[in-house]
């Protein structure tokens, strides 16, 4: 046993060389060849390709590789001849599906060869740097048919009458254009790229060029505009179905160019039904559309922008201008707010509300609105309007949209303090005549002011409620005092404190006896329980209630101002008062006393008095008497004064005069805010932030700001550098 574990194995070599066959490799590439003009011939079946694997394999292995796979190549190269000439031969339509069976035949064929030689393909091929197989098959299918003279030429020409029957209408079978693209790009990028899509994209830009050319003679804007998303949409689809991806964005970019880019002025302008007239008929759908195909195109957008914004600018500036619209204030500002609705709707329904759009509204809107002076006067008499009746029974929501459309427009004015002023005024008279339709509503747009401009823009307005409602708390108070004062006639005061007011100035007026009488013993009731206060009573702010009998013992309550209650007390006295009679007895200046009068005598259906000689206006010669055949359905009549709704040229005046003495102190604020920040600043810079700083208030004029720049250095706040007259520095 010991000697048996000691015994080695030995390996020996043959005694004989084996020597290999000279005919082998001959032999072996026959079988091999042999396959293969049998796969080319349909006749795989009875192939055995196990068998034809090991032969592959062994001829490589046997170093046997490189005439391998030049038989290779020249039998494939043979076959695809015979292949090239039978699809030249191929008559009329059949030409394409031809060509796809046999490239399908083709791919088949390679599959199988390339299965049988895939020990070639993973060895020899990569050390000999040799093109793989299935490469080797695409690049001589390319060579031999692809880039056959007849075929080039007639594949092309073919492919692009077919999409050129399809922009006609025709009906093209789109699975075989689409195997035939496909087989173009699996040739390579670039065999698509040269034999077919360059061509495709030329072809294309001229059909474009003709037809967008014919489209613009014959349609208006509406319809070429569908035409061009018609065919851009058709060219989309035509490349999702056949064509490489890549495609579209050049394909879309020769219809864009060629429809729109080219016609741009053209459509924009185009006379009866360019963008102008689809702004003035709210065509959504066109306008829409335009916005969506100009703006696939450079500066298109930008183009529509410059026409809207001066299509705005100038129907608003024949708007603010137009005599005839600055008669009715109301009216004028419900066109501004219609205006603004019906391009909001435009740039929200067809702009996609785009921000740029957008913004060149609100810059069109800002630029036409302060062409006219009277702008803000205008919009404080529309809120006037609204919240004395116009909001009457209307729910609080639809309030809080007006509120909100006005703030829109208030937001557009450069003089915002103008506003202020007026919309002070109109606040203080629906306060006291009580023809506010809602306190909450008053309140939620001093709310939306204080918001926009802060507390400063508001205390005061807040202060004025703040009056009526302690005014209320005063007259409990006063009455509570004097129990005696239950029979005779009754006072309501609102006491108003003269800095949150509008200033008015005290208008002396001699009020009947028994009312005389009331106001002082008020006076001294107030002023006894409020120690260094000052009253000044505003009758021409008052109203009066009053009870007349008139000649057929018809009974009348009168509602009247207070210089109508004068001036009808005095008949109570008399039946026949001239003119001058009542202007001494009364003492009311003449424009308030004429107005007062023509209000009491010449309006139908609220005629107390007469006046003889019957006339239009008031004269100074002219006799008043009571009216004894008045009569009215209703036992309150209410009497109003004939007033000018908008100011006269003289308040105008006026109102404009506070305004600038009002911006005074506060350009100096606002120079010298800066100054103490910035210590020195030349000229022209600390115009443009004064200008800056004010203009959430008003747009300052720079010779104003220079006055109080003057004013300021002869009130040592500021000095002038000795050597640069232009150098302001502060003085502490």
């Amino acid at each position: 046993m010991s000697n048996q574990r000691k015994r080695n194995f030995q390996i020996e070599a043959f005694k004989h060389r084996v020597v290999m066959d000279p005919k082998y490799a001959d032999k072996t590439w026959n079988i091999l060849e042999h396959a293969i003009h049998e796969i080319y011939n349909h006749n795989a079946s009875g192939l055995s390709f196990e068998e034809l694997y090991r032969n592959a394999y062994n001829m490589v292995l046997h170093k046997f590789g490189e005439k391998l796979y030049k038989g290779l190549v020249a039998t494939m190269t043979g076959h695809l001849k015979d292949i090239a000439r039978s699809v030249e031969a191929t008559q009329g339509g059949s030409f394409l599906e031809e060509m796809n069976r046999k490239w399908n035949d083709h791919n088949k064929a390679l599959q199988m060869i390339r299965d049988i030689l895939m020990y070639m393909d993973r060895t020899y091929v990569p050390n000999a740097q040799k093109t793989p197989v299935h490469e080797l098959g695409l690049n001589l299918w390319r060579e031999n048919v692809i880039y056959s003279n007849q075929i080039r030429t007639r594949l092309l020409t073919t492919l692009l009458e077919l999409i050129e029957g399809e922009r006609a209408g025709e009906v093209v079978d789109r699975g075989l254009m689409r195997n035939i693209t496909k087989m173009l790009m699996d040739l390579g990028p670039s065999v698509y790229g040269q034999e077919f899509e360059s061509h495709f994209l030329q072809v294309s830009a001229e059909f474009y060029s003709v037809e967008s050319q014919k489209f613009i003679e014959c349609c208006d804007c509406g319809d070429y505009l569908k035409k061009a998303e018609r065919r851009l949409n058709e060219e989309m689809d035509r490349v999702s179905h056949y064509l490489d991806p890549r495609t579209e964005k050049k394909i879309t970019n020769v219809v864009e160019k060629e429809m729109i880019e080219n016609h741009i002025p053209r459509l924009i302008h185009m006379e009866n039904s360019g963008l102008v007239n689809m702004l003035c008929d709210d065509k959504y759908d066109d306008l829409g559309r335009m916005f969506n195909l100009f703006g696939r195109v450079i500066d298109g957008l930008s183009k529509i922008r410059e026409v809207m914004t001066s299509h705005i600018r100038e129907s608003g500036k024949q708007l603010v201008t137009d005599p005839e619209r600055l008669k009715d204030a109301v009216e004028f500002v419900q066109r501004l707010l219609d205006e603004k609705d019906k391009y909001d709707k435009i740039i929200s329904l067809a702009f996609n509300n785009n921000k740029l759009f957008q913004n060149a509204l609100n810059s069109s809107f800002e630029y036409f609105i302060n062409l006219n002076p009277r702008s803000p006067e205008f919009i404080s008499l529309f809120v006037d309007d609204k919240l004395r009746k116009g909001l009457k029974g209307v729910s609080e929501d639809d309030v809080e949209i007006t509120l909100d459309k006005v703030m829109m427009l208030f937001r557009y004015l450069q003089e915002k303090d103008v506003f202020e002023k007026y919309y002070k005024q109109h606040l203080a008279k629906r306060l006291l005549s009580g023809k506010t339709v809602s306190d909450d509503a008053e309140r939620s747009l001093i709310v939306k002011l204080k918001t926009e401009c802060g507390y400063q823009f508001t205390s005061k307005l807040e202060g004025m409620f703040t009056d009526m409602k302690t005014s209320l708390d005063t007259m409990q108070g006063f009455y509570a005092s004097h129990p005696e004062l239950g029979d005779g006639p009754t006072l309501t005061v609102q006491v108003l404190t003269t800095g949150s007011w509008p200033t008015q100035s005290s208008v002396t007026c001699n009020l009947p006896a028994e009312v005389s009488a009331l106001c002082e013993k008020f006076r001294s009731y107030y002023l006894g329980t409020h120690t260094g206060r000052r009253l000044s009573w505003q009758t021409n702010m008052g109203t009066a209630d009053l009870k007349a009998t008139f000649g057929k013992g018809q009974k009348h309550e009168l509602n009247v101002s207070t210089y109508q209650m004068c001036v009808i007390m005095l008949f109570n006295n008399a039946d026949r008062i001239s003119y001058k009679e009542i202007e001494q007895a009364t003492e009311i200046p003449a424009s308030d006393l004429k107005r007062c009068l023509q209000s009491l005598a010449l309006v139908k259906g609220r005629n107390v008095l007469r006046k003889e000689p019957m006339s239009k206006d008031v004269g100074e010669d002219d006799a008043f008497f009571v009216n004894d055949k008045f009569s009215s359905k209703l036992y309150k009549v209410k009497i109003g004064t004939v007033v000018a709704q908008k100011e006269t040229e003289p308040e105008k005046q006026e109102t404009r005069q506070r305004v600038e003495e009002d911006r005074k102190p506060q350009i100096e604020a606002a120079i010298v805010r800066i100054m103490k920040s910035r210590k020195q600043l030349d000229h022209n810079n600390l115009i443009a932030e004064v200008t800056k700083q004010l203009q959430s208030r008003f747009l300052a004029n720079p010779t104003e700001v220079k006055k109080r720049i003057e004013s300021l250095i002869e009130r040592d706040f500021l000095e002038r550098d000795d050597s640069d007259r232009k150098l302001y520095r502060y003085l502490a």
